[in-house]
């Protein structure tokens, strides 16, 4: 894991204000991002607590749009400030901002290909108590199907900070997915070089490669650690990018290693595990097991609990490896 777990490391002072929770780092990065570039605005889907955006509306209070309840209409601002030159980051839950605004995303930012950044709270089940009109677990599949889209789902808060600073560089729109209300382990490196597209590779292997996004990435290092102790060598690839894909990491796991498994708090459908299963279907068939969400609207209960309930776990990413190599 890098210098993840090194406490000596000097840590710089965003990182210690998020705490490591992504929603938290990506509002710092606003704030970070907007002080570099005085055509940044932010849009608040009421979200500004959420998002740690309290300090950012202090210091610039009319840089900061507060569009409330109504994830339309936040959209619509995002798109319509971005044709006049301007660089919106909205900041949303991940269960609305991908589907209330669906018709907005996809013609005024899309379509339109706007340089707009999408921040999307509680991706996944992070607010499993509230039931399935607060899931997000199709969010990557719509992202992945708007063209001009890039769709980034981070491991951790270091990652997220870095994610959000390289957006810099795009000229259309990004989707960002991000956590909820938990401390998510910190799994790459403070100073990783982070690049969009571009697949990480967290652990060498050759019996077996493991891609993960997001949330899952952290059971997939776990799992690979686990099974070490059988004599399982598991490449850990954390591919943050869903779209642009790393073809050419995925394309040399498949035949360095001969089989994949994909983890993801998603529905197998359509997320990354879709998306690799696409292009190992073209272009290099290879055996792969996907861990994710069934075809269901998840089950109401605490996220932990939710979580074990489908097997978005160590054990389960293991036990697909196990069957795997059988």
């Amino acid at each position: 894991m890098n210098d993840a777990m090194n406490k000596d490391v000097a840590r710089p002072e965003w990182e210690v204000k998020a705490e490591d929770q992504s929603r938290l780092a990506f509002g710092l990065a606003v704030g970070e991002l907007a002080g570099r570039d005085p055509k940044v605005v932010a849009i608040s889907a009421d979200t500004i607590d959420l998002f740690g955006l309290r300090g950012f509306l202090e210091r610039s209070p009319e840089r900061l749009i507060e569009a409330g309840i109504a994830e339309q209409s936040a959209m619509g601002m995002a798109a319509g400030l971005a044709t006049t030159g301007m660089r919106p980051i909205l900041c949303g839950y991940a269960p609305f901002i991908t589907t209330r605004s669906l018709e907005q995303l996809r013609n005024d930012v899309a379509y339109a290909n706007q340089r707009v950044v999408i921040g999307a709270a509680c991706g996944g089940i992070v607010l499993a108590m509230a039931g399935g009109t607060h899931h997000a677990v199709e969010d990557l599949a719509i992202m992945r199907n708007m063209p001009n889209m890039t769709v980034i789902a981070p491991a951790d808060a270091r990652q997220t900070w870095h994610a959000a600073l390289a957006t810099e560089q795009l000229d259309g729109p990004c989707y960002i997915r991000l956590g909820g209300k938990f401390a998510e382990p910190p799994v790459t490196a403070m100073d990783a070089d982070f690049q969009i597209g571009k697949a990480e590779q967290l652990r060498p292997g050759d019996d077996i490669t493991v891609i993960a996004c997001g949330a899952l990435v952290a059971p997939a290092l776990a799992a690979a650690e686990a099974l070490a102790a059988s004599g399982i060598n598991v490449r850990v690839l954390n591919m943050h990018t869903i779209k642009p894909l790393d073809t050419h990491a995925i394309l040399a796991a498949a035949a360095e290693t001969g089989a994949i498994v994909t983890a993801e708090e998603h529905r197998t459908t359509g997320g990354l595990g879709g998306a690799v299963a696409e292009l190992l279907a073209l272009e290099q068939p290879t055996p792969m097991r996907m861990v994710g969400m069934p075809d269901e609207f998840a089950i109401v209960g605490p996220t932990a609990r939710v979580r074990e309930h489908y097997g978005l776990s160590e054990a389960a990413i293991a036990a697909a490896c196990r069957d795997l190599l059988k």
